[in-house]
């Protein structure tokens, strides 16, 4: 069964429908984002960069950069509101050439100073292939909590008060919970590590069970603020202006500029786990009326992997010190939850509810 509004199915357990064939996501979401559009102030975005100017510092903010569309378009924007950013890049060792051009056109053209934070390679190495080894579905997790934590350890450490994140609900909203693992989890990944891994993890970015929402919920401290939420987001505009004001070069798919996310959602997701994400990143497109549900359902018909799979995959295991066949067993072997290793899920739970609670937070 496929939702009539958007084209998530039935595949997704945690998904429900109603009478009409409407998916739980889409009765959420639709009203939430026409609701937000509706009440959208221009002044407010306007007063919170401006105090973020004032702040008399060589720099007043500090964004996170993939390369990607929606940390490249937060650039723009505190280009155009006259910030002084810290742009930092977190390099695991799977950069695109093309994320590296488009991060070093942005710098350049706003003439803002860019720092890479280039991880251990062998460290780095060897807890990837723990999380592949051990069979869980996110094995992002390694790269997303390491960005997370040298963000706010960054932060901490220059005094800089204002993360500038592109988290935004129009086009990242309504992701299944069962496709990924909480961020903040290090214990998952200690866990994890311990029972695949052959290093010490030294070097590696950790960051404490609650210094993301202490950051995104608390009012004092190192502050995350979501600026595409304060403005009419769409995609497809972001892109327009990237391309138009900096040459900046557009990807076959979001996250790609990473060639381990690429792999990962083109390859991994649905070969091992039968997951194609394309599906939860078009539906957001169509609730943010960028895409109709036709022209969603004529991309997902493509389901060609994008790029010379042979290649790729020959890439992917000598980089990691795969063998092929090694590899293969891995993709056929059963799926195992995050659950079957030590966690904080039943602790950040009940926490996030609490943030959410006292501050009124999404």
């Amino acid at each position: 069964m496929i939702c009539k509004k958007c084209v998530l199915d039935n595949s997704i357990k945690s998904l429900s429908f109603n009478n009409y064939g409407v998916c739980s996501f889409c009765e959420k979401y639709f009203d939430l984002i026409e609701s937000l559009k509706k009440n959208l102030d221009k002044k407010s975005i306007e007063e919170k960069f401006k105090k973020i100017s004032l702040i008399n510092k060589k720099y007043n903010c500090l964004i996170g950069v993939s390369g990607g569309v929606d940390s490249s378009f937060v650039v723009h924007l505190a280009a155009k509101y006259n910030l002084r950013p810290l742009l930092l890049h977190f390099d695991n060792g799977w950069n695109s050439e093309l994320a590296v051009s488009n991060i070093k056109k942005l710098a350049s053209k706003c003439n803002f100073d860019l720092s890479t934070y280039v991880v251990n390679w062998q460290e780095f190495k060897d807890l990837q292939r723990s999380f592949i080894l051990s069979g869980v579905v996110d094995i992002e997790l390694v790269t997303d909590h390491a960005i997370f934590a040298n963000l706010i350890n960054t932060a901490k450490k220059l005094g800089i008060r204002h993360i500038l994140s592109g988290t935004n609900i129009f086009t990242e909203h309504a992701m299944p919970n069962e496709w990924m693992w909480k961020k903040s989890d290090f214990k998952n990944i200690i866990s994890i590590h311990k029972k695949f891994g052959k290093k010490k993890l030294i070097t590696y970015p950790k960051m404490g069970l609650f210094d993301w929402y202490i950051a995104k919920y608390l009012p004092f401290g190192t502050k995350i603020e979501e600026p595409l939420n304060s403005i009419n987001y769409s995609k497809q505009s972001a892109i327009n202006i990237l391309k138009e004001n900096y040459n900046w070069t557009e990807y076959e798919d979001k996250h790609f500029e990473s060639f381990f996310t690429k792999f990962y959602q083109a390859y991994i997701l649905k070969k091992k786990f039968g997951i194609d994400k394309r599906k939860s990143h078009l539906s957001c497109l169509i609730r943010n009326n960028e895409l109709t549900r036709d022209e969603a359902l004529k991309i997902l018909s493509k389901n060609d992997y994008p790029g010379e799979l042979d290649n790729d995959i020959e890439y992917f295991c000598k980089k990691l010190d795969f063998s092929k066949t090694e590899f293969e067993k891995i993709i056929h072997d059963k799926p195992v939850s995050h659950r079957e290793f030590r966690n904080s899920e039943n602790i950040l739970k009940f926490f996030k509810k609490i943030f959410e609670f006292l501050y009124n937070k999404e």
